[in-house]
């Protein structure tokens, strides 16, 4: 039976999926050009030419607190600001990205799209034809709030962000379990797939291209070849044929041991997590655990559901907004993005009960109040604080090696 909310896709963090193949594809078929760059204004005169205008925000559709969020939150607070933010709610980002493409290849110069949630392949693909607007980030008044330095937010999968996607909320992907049933949870991932063979039947992971399906793989790769420090961030082909026999063979020796021995894979974490909470699987996992509190109040997933702490890390990333080349409404755009990034928006996007998306604010940059407020957002028993949860994280690897992994499964797993 399905449970409340239980189908409910939340946001991919970084809003990559069922798309990648097609959007390597369609990267590979655009020109490479150089981006457009913003000319450096005041930010009055931003603020001035923001007047009146419309902002589409191309963005995932099928999480029902980011859309709350957006159309409650951030709308509301960007009409105080004379300017009309519309959400427009896609199956995918990729349908964004090749909308852009599209017109930039036709030379339109007011689009249909004026901002997208966007990050990894995503992101690469239009960065390789040209599709973003660059050079604007700086101009934004709340990046003062920000660590320029922190590498999540200065590159994007291997990618130099570049001025060309301002950062919107960090991700961690975190591995969840119900401990009623998990009596001596694994330590590492190297314990998770030794638990996995000891108890048949009680673990699977949605099948790549699912975007947390896709990272549990890359998660696996890190592990199996001895850490972080043996995969080369950027991809190169010797790199993946030295490493990915390992990985898939592995993963191949999982199957059996899998839920329904690895015959079917859930199709995306929804379908993951309908499995979770009606008991069939032990285990799930996420790229949003700030969300899990929420899920457990709700009733949709045990309150004995807790996140496993792995002694090595976790991968981690930040997902942006970016502005495309074709949109009409620049000024308007970068006003959002702007308010995206204030203390008041970032606080109220982190609350569990807005949305519990991870803040990119610098707390030692914040002012007192926010400083105060960030440290009293409500701490739960179902997982770790997020300097805790994010201690050691592991780096994510350029998006070259997503449309490899994410390929290679499909051949040699899926097609098995």
């Amino acid at each position: 039976m399905p449970h409340p909310r239980s189908v409910r896709r939340r946001a991919r963090a970084t809003a990559l999926g069922a798309g990648a193949l097609l959007l390597a594809l369609a990267g590979c078929s655009a020109p490479a050009s150089e981006p457009a760059t913003a000319e450096a204004r005041d930010w009055d005169d931003v603020l001035a030419d923001a007047e009146g205008q419309t902002v589409r925000l191309w963005m995932y559709g099928g999480d029902d607190q980011g859309n709350a969020y957006v159309d409650d939150v951030l709308a509301p607070a960007a009409a105080e600001l004379g300017v009309t933010l519309e959400r427009v709610p896609i199956p995918d980002t990729g349908d964004a990205v090749n909308r852009v493409l599209s017109e930039r290849q036709a030379d339109v110069t007011d689009g249909e799209v004026d901002l997208v949630w966007i990050n990894g392949e995503n992101f690469a693909t239009g960065q390789q034809a040209g599709a973003w607007l660059c050079g604007w980030t700086s101009m934004l008044p709340n990046m003062a709030y920000v660590d320029t330095d922190d590498p999540l937010l200065t590159s994007d999968f291997g990618l130099d962000v570049d001025g060309c996607e301002a950062p919107w909320h960090k991700a961690q992907f975190a591995l969840v379990y119900d401990s009623a049933r998990v009596e001596d949870p694994p330590g590492s991932v190297a314990e998770l797939l030794t638990w996995i063979e000891e108890h048949p039947g009680r673990f699977s992971y949605p099948a790549p291209p699912d975007f947390t399906g896709s990272v549990f793989v890359r998660q696996v790769l890190y592990e199996l070849a001895g850490g972080v420090e043996e995969v080369p961030l950027q991809f190169s082909q010797a790199a993946y044929e030295e490493l990915a026999p390992e990985l898939f063979t592995r993963l191949e020796q999982l199957e059996p041991s899998l839920w329904r021995e690895g015959t079917s894979y859930p199709q995306d974490l929804g379908a993951l997590d309908e499995l979770y909470a009606d008991g069939q699987v032990d285990f799930t996992m996420t790229y949003g655990p700030a969300t899990l509190p929420d899920l457990v109040a709700d009733g949709v997933f045990p309150t004995t559901t807790r996140v496993l702490l792995v002694e090595d890390g976790t991968i981690g990333n930040a997902s942006f907004l970016a502005i495309p080349s074709t949109s009409g409404s620049r000024a308007g755009a970068m006003v959002v993005a702007d308010l995206a990034l204030s203390p008041e928006q970032q606080f109220q996007k982190a609350r569990p009960e807005v949305w519990g998306q991870y803040t990119v604010l610098d707390p030692d940059r914040l002012p007192a109040e926010f400083r105060a407020r960030f440290a009293e957002l409500p701490q739960s028993e179902v997982l770790p604080p997020y300097a805790e949860l994010s201690a050691g994280a592991d780096p994510e690897l350029a998006a070259e090696w997503v449309t490899a992994l994410d390929e290679g499964w499909r051949r040699q797993i899926a097609a098995g």
